[in-house]
């Protein structure tokens, strides 16, 4: 069974020594239980980051750790997790050289990256060699997919991850004596981080299904609230004397949701929220999203 990325992270810290220990011991039985949460150690900051579906996955989860495991931890605001994608086609040649006595290290690649083919199904890299006559050898063709297949894990805007591209490797050429596996698997990841610049790449968002009952005389309030949050009307049905509101909207425009709708109702409407799918976020705040993602890398 496939299961969605997580959407949402928060950073966690223990609040004592005692509660650092209990605290890994936790997340990993919670994690085991739980496909959709994930839990990852920050490069840059060296914090723990836990990862769900929502908010309220989340809420939940670190409750559990209080209640069931004794674990006291401080939690940070939450965060938005956003992913890359390239929307254009570049062809560039990436020369790895190094040459430091003895033996050297090279590399020569030259390959077109670009969005995967509709066609591809699944996510991923599409990989295809078409090298021919032996200008870069055979056993080092899965080094460089290797590479380029790493290398996806941190894209060029703000090191989000990008779900599915393809490389079209063509030709290159390598040293009897310097050439080996790690050299062409570094080459594929200098050489995508130059044309990927080139490639238009967009940032993605989370979109999230969000359905509200309310009474009759409250959803104009709750629509009204949806327009302001970047969210997108795709219908309203009746059920047992309540309006059924239907729209899909950005997940960081959903932070505090239930409170304002509890305020805006008076309480008396509800609210489920599940993840939709990706989508490339408007300029404005694709560029704060950067800026503010750069400035803490």
């Amino acid at each position: 069974m496939i299961f969605p990325d997580p959407v949402i992270g928060i950073a966690v810290e223990p609040k004592t020594k005692a509660d650092q220990d209990k605290m890994g011991n936790a997340l990993a039985k919670l994690a085991e239980e739980d496909p959709t949460f994930t839990v990852r150690t920050d490069e840059a900051s060296g914090q723990t980051i836990i990862s769900g579906m929502g908010e309220l996955h989340l809420d939940v989860l670190v409750d559990r750790m209080r209640r069931e495991f004794k674990v006291e931890a401080n939690v940070g605001a939450p965060q938005v997790s956003y992913k890359e994608a390239i929307t254009s086609e570049y062809t560039h040649r990436e020369t790895y050289k190094k040459q430091t006595g003895g033996r050297g290290k090279f590399a020569d690649i030259q390959f077109t990256l670009g969005p995967a083919d509709e066609s591809f199904t699944g996510e991923g890299l599409q990989f295809v060699n078409e090298v021919v006559g032996g200008s870069i050898p055979r056993e080092f063709i899965p080094s460089v997919e290797k590479g380029f297949k790493a290398a996806m894990s941190n894209g060029v805007l703000a090191g989000y991850s990008i779900d599915r591209m393809k490389v079209r490797l063509f030709d290159g050429s390598f040293h009897p004596v310097d050439s080996d596996s790690l050299s062409f698997e570094v080459a594929a990841k200098s050489g995508f981080r130059e044309a990927a610049r080139r490639c238009n790449p967009v940032l993605l968002e989370p979109i999230m299904k969000l359905e509200v009952v309310t009474p009759h005389e409250n959803s104009g309030d709750v629509m009204g609230d949806l327009n302001r949050r970047r969210g997108q009307l795709e219908g309203i049905d009746e059920r047992a004397g309540s309006q059924i509101v239907k729209a899909k909207v950005p997940l960081s425009e959903m932070f505090g949701y239930v409170t304002t709708l509890r305020t805006i109702t008076s309480g008396r409407a509800t609210s489920s929220m599940e993840f939709s799918h990706y989508a490339e976020t408007p300029r404005n705040i694709a560029d704060e999203v950067l800026k503010k993602a750069n400035a803490t890398s």
